[in-house]
């Protein structure tokens, strides 16, 4: 089962509102290239998982929920995955079974509650990381440049090779190594038999480098500001809501969201109750509001990640258990996007600094390779302290590119914007580069033997739209 968000909106007496965020889908079924089982669905195993999970929500709010469905107190919402549905469809079986009239054949104790969802492309609340943020991947590479990162990596390398190598995937990082352990937990799950590289030790550091990588997307590096980009959307919205309990709007009492360990963890972060590991199936986060009796209302909230203990209460950092809600807000401010496309932008875009954007370069032959790493240019290249251009953020892997064209537009792009390139390394037989960007930091790149102060060359411009783009040029 996908991880997820369930939301419940609740009015205790006297007065009392809750929220649940919950990870959804139980066990899904593993990815394998054939075979009956669907990567994209929740098995039996999974939906057996939610519909305890309601089932134990239940019982939690048996004295605040109705006994039976009412269509003006829920409201479901979720990612456009089938399992993050069907997870929800299974928890709502296990919270509201039919009663009565509600139940329409007797052989059935199931009834329809409607779940609503957004295209993928368009969600900007559940499905994490959110983007396009450009500000959000430079922050991951600069993240790539930390000490803790590079370490991860150095430590791991060999390993990576020899998980590459046994599944025969390519450009497995410390990114992208979770879908192994995914699939092999799965597979593990459903009984089905490890490889023998597979080994318990294997599956033990595979687990730790999933970790890793939820650190990866939403700490190590400016945890703050990326959970303004990541987690604290979905915390305004949990804010946005308890206030508007706490002022007697109406609203359902109950707000279920459904999607994914990314949207837990990114909402964890953005707390800071995050505990470093991986969520269980069907595990749940809960926020409720209390009334007390002098009208003032507090906040509690709880994890569930085991099915046989009540969930364990959890503090906000400088804040009771019982946290006073103005506190709640006061103390969450920080992290919570005052305008998320406007922080998204990189600060040396043209409308944030009104400084023009362009890139001038000017094409001659080159033999030697050129390599562009993660957040640096290579040792080809060398500094002219003389002109301003913004140094790469990028990050790169393999592969030879000898198209000019192409390669003007993924350096140009990496220098102005800091985007991260999943699929280029080292452009072998590349022309020389003239290399000049005008942008909010200062820094002129040209490889080494390009030019010499007495004899410099102009570059050749087109302009499209606010960005000047080289024309291709013939080789001198």
């Amino acid at each position: 089962m996908t991880p997820g968000i369930r939301l419940t909106h609740s009015y205790f007496q006297p007065g009392t509102w809750k929220a649940i965020v919950a990870k959804p889908c139980g066990n899904r079924e593993p990815s394998l290239p054939s075979g009956p089982l669907n990567p994209w669905i929740c098995p039996q195993e999974g939906m057996l998982q939610h519909w305890e999970l309601g089932q134990a929500l239940r019982q939690r709010y048996h004295d605040f929920l109705n006994t039976s469905y009412h269509r003006q107190e829920v409201y479901v919402r979720s990612t456009d995955f089938d399992r993050t549905l069907m997870s929800a469809e299974a928890n709502l079986a296990g919270l509201f079974p039919p009663d009565g009239m509600q139940r329409f054949n007797p052989n059935i104790s199931w009834q329809p509650i409607p779940i609503h969802t957004v295209p993928i492309a368009e969600d900007r609340l559940l499905k994490f990381p959110l983007g396009p943020c450009p500000r959000f991947e430079q922050l991951q590479n600069e993240t790539r440049r930390t000490p803790e990162y590079q370490n991860e990596s150095i430590q791991n390398a060999q390993f990576l090779d020899m998980v590459a190598n046994e599944t025969g995937l390519t450009d497995l990082t410390l990114e992208t190594v979770w879908n192994v352990y995914d699939t092999l937990f799965c597979e593990q799950t459903h009984g089905l038999v490890l490889p023998p590289w597979a080994s318990p030790q294997t599956m033990q550091r595979l687990s730790r480098l999933k970790d890793f990588s939820f650190r990866f997307l939403f700490g190590i590096y400016e945890q703050a500001e990326k959970a303004r980009l990541q987690g604290g959307v979905l915390l305004a919205q949990i804010r946005k809501n308890l206030t508007l309990v706490a002022t007697t709007s109406p609203l359902p009492k109950l707000l279920v969201y459904s999607a994914h360990d990314t949207t837990l963890v990114a909402l964890q972060m953005a707390l800071d109750v995050y505990n470093g590991k991986q969520a269980p199936y069907a595990s749940c986060h809960i926020f409720e509001l209390y009334q007390e009796d002098t009208g003032n209302f507090s906040v509690e909230m709880y994890f569930r990640n085991e099915t046989t203990k009540a969930p364990w209460p959890l503090i906000l950092p400088g804040c009771p258990h019982r946290c006073p809600l103005q506190d709640f807000l006061r103390l969450t401010e920080p992290v919570v996007p005052k305008d998320w496309q406007q922080e998204c932008r990189l600060a040396s875009s043209p409308a944030d600094t009104g400084v023009p954007a362009y890139s001038l370069v000017q094409a001659t032959t080159w033999s030697q390779p050129f390599h562009l790493h993660s957040g640096s240019i290579s040792s080809h290249l060398h500094t002219d302290p003389g002109a301003q251009c913004y140094r790469s953020t990028g990050s790169v892997s393999s592969q030879s590119l000898r198209k000019t064209s192409l390669a003007h537009v993924l350096l140009q792009l990496s220098l102005l914007f800091s985007l991260p390139f999943s699929g280029v390394k080292s452009f072998k037989g590349l022309p020389r580069l003239w290399c000049h960007c005008v942008t909010a930091h200062s820094l002129r790149l040209t490889p080494d033997s390009l030019m010499s102060p007495a004899t410099p060359r102009k570059p050749l411009l087109s302009r499209t739209n606010d960005l000047l783009l080289p024309k291709p040029v013939t080789n001198s």
